[in-house]
């Protein structure tokens, strides 16, 4: 009986202390030897904040925010000499408000990285940038790191769907726009497309701007959200579409990249590509029949029982992302020529 008692209680000892493994050490070792297998942390320095806007990077924010282990995100420039990857955003090299530290040393070893999440139509001219940037942090897929606007999630448990989404709906197509230029290919589909179907437009191109705690009710009284990007480019495939559309609840009209690229990051059957249809006019028809139809417009969201929408807005977590790749990265690549990559199947907007 007593050993019975002793096995019993030493059974115990070892399951408490594989649970305590299991909710404090393990994850974090194996997602160190899975992202970093070297034996020091890595330190990333983002050498100016994007847009001038900063975020609080006390505590160790990489894994106290997003569970990215053994990487340090600073943005004191002291820690240069000593920093594994310098991160540039692009736009304030562009404009001038912030330089390259090429006058400094470059520690052996250490990485330059170049980050943007514009169209290539927004980025400038590159060329001077050229033999100077081992990384790239880009929405692109090919990037060494890619940050998405947005991704799909599974969900833990398989969703109850509500029973008709045309529900509420007072509007058949709306479009929130603030820079219309007329030559856009967004521009001239939108105008094609009005002539056929009623369309609400919002923004500051009406003087109808929306409030952010606006944004989302007032698209999800639309029954379809034209997520027009402004520029048709490889990859480029914005919150138009991962926020406005997807977490309004409109089916999504989309323009942009080819139908293989939205294929090749969104739901099946979650979106309408203008690029499907013979002429815009066609386009018009489709939308006036579909939302006729309760159960053909409810089928467009039938993803949502499976997945869920990840939306990235906050730059740590984008820059925290390169510690998971950093070590499958080749050490000695350099980005010859940074703008042929940046503008590599870039159409016009």
């Amino acid at each position: 009986m007593l050993l019975s008692s002793m096995k019993r209680c030493f059974l115990f000892c070892i399951l408490c202390a594989l649970l305590i493994l299991l909710l404090v050490g393990w994850p974090r070792a194996i997602l160190y030897t899975t992202c970093n297998p070297s034996d020091r942390n890595l330190t990333i320095l983002l050498w100016h904040w994007p847009f001038r806007h900063s975020f609080s990077l006390k505590g160790d924010v990489c894994w106290d925010l997003y569970q990215i282990p053994y990487c340090k995100l600073v943005d004191q420039r002291s820690f240069y000499p000593t920093a594994d990857v310098v991160v540039f955003h692009n736009r304030e090299l562009i404009d001038g408000s912030q330089r390259l530290p090429t006058h400094l040393p470059r520690p052996q070893g250490q990485r330059w990285a170049w980050m943007s999440l514009e169209s290539p139509n927004n980025n400038g001219n590159l060329r001077r940038f050229g033999n100077l940037f081992n990384m790239t942090i880009s929405y692109r897929r090919d990037a060494d790191i890619t940050v998405p606007y947005g991704e799909l999630l599974p969900v833990e448990t398989e969703e109850h769907l509500v029973e008709d989404r045309r529900v509420n709906k007072s509007s058949l197509v709306c479009w929130v726009v603030s820079k219309y230029r007329s030559h856009y290919k967004r521009s001239r589909v939108y105008k094609e497309l009005s002539a056929t179907v009623p369309i609400k437009v919002y923004g500051r191109w009406t003087n109808t701007p929306l409030s952010s705690a606006d944004l989302l009710p007032t698209i999800s009284r639309c029954y379809f959200y034209l997520a027009f990007e402004n520029s048709v480019s490889k990859d480029y495939i914005t919150e138009k579409l991962w926020y406005n559309a997807y977490q309004a609840g409109a089916v999504p009209v989309v323009l942009g990249p080819s139908i293989n690229h939205y294929k090749a990051v969104a739901p099946e059957h979650s979106f309408i590509h203008v690029d499907k249809f013979a002429s815009i006019k066609d386009l018009g028809t489709y939308l006036q029949q579909l939302a006729g139809d309760k159960k053909r417009y409810n089928e467009y969201f039938n993803w949502k029982k499976h997945w869920k929408v990840k939306v990235y807005s906050d730059w740590r977590e984008r820059i925290c992302k390169t510690c998971l790749h950093y070590s499958r990265l080749p050490q000695q690549h350099v980005y010859s020529d940074l703008h042929a990559w940046v503008n590599t199947n870039n159409g016009q907007p």
